[in-house]
């Protein structure tokens, strides 16, 4: 018998393949033809094709460079610390206790805020002279003086990697707990008979039930926190004296100055290495379909 064949499959998934092209491919077609061009609106006659010049002057480039290993500690320090402290907030949320409905819903809050407006909410958090940091840290006694936070080298960086950390806390603890509550409740209880400890079920348990949604989430907010632009610049701009600025605020700095050869380059050098970091997930995953 022969099947008969029909457009109507292709037809249903036109306007999403549409949309994907249209979003995300052509863009992305687009970013790379310019990163071989200087491609400066400022200079519209000057726009001409010069190789790899962009990515030579990248590499050489002291500020793509201090952007670059900026960008490495706030993806670690940021994605680490959300990771471990929504993982506990995970263990907490998933125990039996009176008002965690509650809790849940109030713990998803920083997670729902649109970056532009925690950045706006923490800068005034930190602000010199009346943020609400300083008045509590003066009030109970820990300072003397009161510290801008964000105005000063030393403080800064540390103070915008507290604010991704609270704001990426709840997105590992919802998913986390997702997969916490498909564990069977049976292997704890064999285990509790068998006299394991916390941390024994911790480590031999959990942990390995849950892998694939860890590896998963963790990729996700490397991503995420590498091209995250909104929180630092409506912070500090990437001041000051570019002690804050990332390779995505650099992106975006140059872009706005319409240098929009250079800034593709540099976004494709960052896409590259953000396709490095998720190669042992995808091994492990091939290896597992395998």
């Amino acid at each position: 018998m022969v099947k008969k064949r029909t457009v109507w499959p292709y037809v249903l998934v036109a306007p999403a393949v549409l949309i994907i092209l249209c979003v995300v491919f052509i863009p992305v077609f687009n970013a790379i033809i310019m990163s071989f061009q200087n491609y400066d609106l400022r200079r519209p006659k000057q726009i001409a094709f010069n190789g790899i010049s962009n990515y030579l002057a990248a590499c050489r480039d002291p500020l793509f460079q201090g952007a670059l290993i900026r960008t490495i500690v706030w993806v670690v320090c940021g994605v680490g610390f959300q990771f471990l402290f929504g993982f506990i907030l995970a263990l907490f949320l998933n125990k039996e206790f009176a008002g965690r409905g509650v809790i849940r819903a109030v713990s998803m809050i920083p997670w729902v805020t649109p970056g532009v407006l925690i950045g706006l909410m923490w800068r005034w958090i930190y602000d010199g002279n009346f943020g609400v940091l300083n008045d509590l840290l003066v009030k109970t006694h820990l300072i003397t003086n009161k510290i801008p936070f964000l105005s000063q080298v030393t403080t800064a960086f540390p103070s915008v990697i507290v604010t991704i950390i609270w704001q990426g806390i709840p997105f590992f603890s919802l998913m986390l707990l997702a997969a916490l509550q498909g564990v069977s409740t049976e292997i704890y209880e064999a285990a509790d008979i068998d006299g394991a400890s916390f941390w024994q079920k911790l480590f031999y348990i959990t942990i390995p039930s849950i892998k694939n949604t860890i590896y998963v989430t963790v990729l996700l907010r490397v991503i995420w926190v590498a091209n995250s632009v909104d929180v630092i610049f409506n912070m500090t701009e990437g001041g000051p004296a570019y002690s804050t600025q990332t390779l995505s605020v650099y992106i975006f700095n140059k872009g706005n100055a319409l240098n929009l050869g250079y800034a593709s380059a540099m976004a494709i050098l960052l896409a590259v290495l953000l396709l490095f970091a998720s190669v042992p997930y995808l091994r492990m995953n091939f290896k597992e379909e395998v």
